[in-house]
């Protein structure tokens, strides 16, 4: 994989005007697909204990470190149009892990941007192609070019962070831009 090139500005004219909203949207994607569809829906696809990717800062001595995975699809009229890969440090402890572990296929953004005592830092973009990993992971729920753009940004809760990475579908484009 190459090295982290995630870009804390989305270059101008790299995407649709479009993509490029939802892309730098300040608030909660989930509130934006509510707005945007008829019927929205998590499908929660995997959570459990795994290894950081590469390029998430989240290495000691070279190595991956073990964190929390959380792996959803946001799906709009039964489209998948967002996937979303969320890591917490395995050592973690507090009431993240514990909400990581009950939100099921409930909205992360819900929690996130309901609960007050949350910080989010900045918003990085990074055009995915088939050497990263959650290139593939994405693949699986539509038809794919040769690259998807994401987003990623980290949510602080006292000393814990959220990592949250969302990869945006193709089919993102087809929602209207509410």
């Amino acid at each position: 994989m190459m090295p982290n090139s995630w870009r804390a500005r989305l270059p101008r004219g790299a995407c649709s005007p479009l993509l490029a909203s939802w892309l730098t949207e300040p608030t909660s994607l989930t509130a934006r697909c509510l707005r945007n569809s008829r019927a929205f829906r998590v499908r929660l696809l995997h959570f459990g204990k795994g290894r950081a990717l590469a390029d998430e800062g989240l290495t000691s001595a070279g190595q991956a470190q073990p964190v929390w995975i959380r792996e959803v699809v946001l799906e709009c009229d039964g489209v998948p149009v967002i996937f979303a890969h969320t890591t917490l440090a395995a050592s973690s402890r507090g009431r993240v892990r514990r909400w990581l572990a009950r939100l099921g296929s409930r909205s992360l953004g819900s929690l996130l941007f309901a609960y007050p005592g949350f910080s989010r830092g900045g918003i990085e973009f990074l055009r995915l192609d088939a050497r990263h990993p959650l290139y593939w992971r994405a693949s699986r729920y539509g038809l794919m070019p040769p690259f998807l753009w994401a987003r990623r940004s980290s949510h602080r809760l006292k000393d814990e962070v959220v990592r949250v990475t969302e990869v945006f579908l193709p089919a993102i484009e087809s929602l209207a831009n509410a």
